[in-house]
């Protein structure tokens, strides 16, 4: 396993436990019925995830480039979690769906990666802030087609 600083590691673990710890809360049924699709955008965020770290998107301050320390927490930690979230809050209603994305991805985009440079964790190399929403962003249409898809097949 690549050396990873205490800092890194700790910030993977609560990158990790936090986002699932809340998955608590969502109940059985909400977690039943938006597992598939979040599923789904985990799986191509792992895939998005790898081409990034290969075209150097982003650059990890640790020294040594390992996408089990460095993209895969990211992978495993938020996205399912916070895609099930949205997808509680805003199922059924497109605008209010593509609403809450664009903020949760805004707030990542321009704030949160900020924060995670200065920490030096990790730091846009190719891409802006605004290549990076994009990136994170048209990742919703792909979670609500899922669920739409889910939805349609179940009833």
């Amino acid at each position: 396993m690549a050396k990873v600083s205490k800092r890194h590691f700790f910030f993977n673990i609560i990158l990790i436990v936090i986002p699932w710890l809340s998955v608590l809360l969502l109940g059985k049924r909400n977690i039943k019925r938006f597992s598939l699709a979040s599923f789904v955008i985990f799986i191509f965020e792992l895939i998005s995830h790898k081409i990034g770290q290969k075209l150097n998107w982003w650059i990890f301050y640790d020294k040594r480039k390992s996408y089990l320390t460095n993209e895969l927490p990211f992978s495993i930690g938020p996205y399912m979690p916070l895609s099930m979230w949205l997808l509680k809050y805003s199922y059924g209603n497109f605008k209010k769906f593509l609403l809450l994305n664009a903020i949760a991805d805004g707030i990542f985009a321009f704030f949160i990666i900020r924060v995670l440079e200065k920490i030096r964790i990790i730091g846009l190399h190719r891409l802006s802030p605004i290549q990076f929403f994009i990136y994170l962003y048209h990742k919703a249409f792909i979670l609500y087609g899922a669920q739409y898809w889910y939805e349609r097949k179940t009833k």
